[in-house]
């Protein structure tokens, strides 16, 4: 799941926040900031505790206090670490980026979970990228309509180690239904019969790397011909704070590929980079899909609140509400500028 704002900081990682003296004299300023000050005089102004190379880094950002180191190992492709964190329990790092913790997954699996399924009325077969702790795959499970779940994650690493370390989440693996395929999702999706899925749900890591393929438009055009008629995809869709060129980019693609609605919905996950994350929900082409008002409401599935554990985040309310969009939002993401239809109209109690 998580994102990498902060990835790059460079060298204000190494602050511990020692102030320099009046006279800015070598030995209270980090190594790495003096490279800069040689090739770049004019930064000399900017090297301080917390200004460095132009970068201010407020030190309780973003900072879990590790109590203990849980698990650490590299996979064939990324570092995995597992850390006790002192106020957020256990939290999941790939290759140094928080994918979830304990205490705020449930926004984030939640959402991106019932979102797509409570906007079709009896979803049945559901592919999961990504997702390899198991949290989307629990959400799914309350869905009694739904027959088949297939999972397709690159590393089986994340799998063995989110069944150790986070039962809450990979309990979503121990319903019959799913079905796990371990490998590159590109590859599974292009093998993958058209219109097989109800929904599709891409709980990925950022675009970054070889990821990057995974926002393009040839990724979207094998999930749309994987999904039937008013089939309907949930994407990941990064930080409205943050990403805001990203989003354009990727509901520009979706709006010329999936030829049904195309919305970009968001929620609150305070350790996520900015503390929120957004979600693309696109279907295609065959019965109209109303994003904002769920045709599947999870409150009228019998026991779905409470299946395998009580729902702490979403419900019918935070649903709809998830689609209004801030001010600046549709100012700098010009293709959210257009007026929604009729049916799609946020409901004003």
């Amino acid at each position: 799941m998580e994102g990498d704002a902060g990835k790059d900081l460079g060298c204000q990682k190494t602050m511990a926040g020692k102030a320099n003296d009046e006279n800015g004299s070598a030995e209270n300023i980090p190594s790495c900031c003096l490279k800069a000050k040689a090739s770049t005089p004019e930064l000399e102004a900017k090297c301080h505790s917390t200004v460095v190379s132009g970068w201010f880094t407020e030190r309780e950002a973003h900072s879990l206090e590790v109590k203990n180191i849980l698990f650490k190992e590299k996979s064939e492709y990324q570092e995995v670490l597992v850390f006790q964190s002192s106020s957020y329990g256990k939290v999941l790092v790939l290759d140094g980026i928080i994918q979830l913790t304990e205490k705020d997954e449930c926004a984030y699996q939640e959402m991106i979970a019932h979102l797509p399924l409570c906007s079709l009325p009896s979803p049945k077969n559901v592919l999961v990228v990504g997702g390899g702790d198991g949290g989307v795959l629990r959400e799914i499970s309350r869905h009694s309509s739904v027959e088949l779940i297939d999972i397709c994650e690159i590393d089986q690493m994340v799998i063995d180690v989110s069944k150790k370390f986070f039962p809450e989440l990979a309990v979503g693996f121990e319903d019959p239904r799913v079905q796990v395929h371990i490998g590159d999702a590109a590859e599974f999706l292009r093998n993958v019969l058209p219109g097989k899925y109800d929904a599709i749900i891409v709980d990925s890591s950022d675009p970054v790397g070889p990821a990057q393929e995974l926002v393009e438009k040839p990724f979207f055009e094998t999930i749309a011909r994987a999904l039937k008629p008013g089939g309907v995809l949930c994407n990941m869709a990064e930080s409205m704070w943050l990403h805001t060129h990203l989003i354009e980019d990727m509901i520009s693609i979706c709006r010329e590929t999936f030829k049904g609605s195309v919305h970009y919905a968001w929620a609150s996950v305070p350790t996520y980079p900015s503390g929120v994350i957004g979600f693309l929900v696109c279907s295609t082409e065959g019965p109209p899909i109303d994003f904002i008002n769920p045709i599947n409401p999870i409150e009228k599935l019998e026991g779905a609140p409470k299946h395998k554990r009580e729902l702490r985040f979403y419900n019918s309310e935070i649903h709809s509400a998830a689609f209004a969009l801030p001010s600046f939002l549709r100012r700098e993401v010009s293709v959210l500028r257009d007026p929604p239809t009729a049916t799609q109209q946020i409901p004003v109690s």
